[in-house]
């Protein structure tokens, strides 16, 4: 499922509880980033272990335009987490809103 980055403004405005994770890459998150964990979509699989906590919680990612995060989404959902959310567009969308 995916949300697109108005729903995520409201969410985070409403300061909504999600997990919300940015997979691109570190200096593209130094450059502009919305406030999420930065785990870069090639330490996704590593890092899935040490958030099993959360396989029931709504978790929302995001990339630059939504390609990455949609593939660190499947990841996540063949780990067997439940609610996890592409943003479409990405922080190409954001910055246009």
């Amino acid at each position: 499922m995916d949300i697109t980055v108005q729903e995520l403004k409201q969410k985070i405005d409403n300061k909504e509880s999600f997990l919300f994770l940015d997979v691109r890459e570190q200096h593209e998150y130094d450059e502009f980033n919305l406030g999420a964990r930065l785990i870069p979509l090639g330490s996704v699989m590593e890092s899935i272990p040490e958030l099993e906590s959360h396989k029931n919680d709504e978790v929302i990612i995001h990339c630059r335009s939504g390609a990455r995060s949609g593939m660190a989404q499947q990841l996540f959902q063949q780990a067997g987490f439940t609610n996890v959310r592409n943003v479409t567009g990405g922080v190409l969308a954001w910055k246009e809103m």
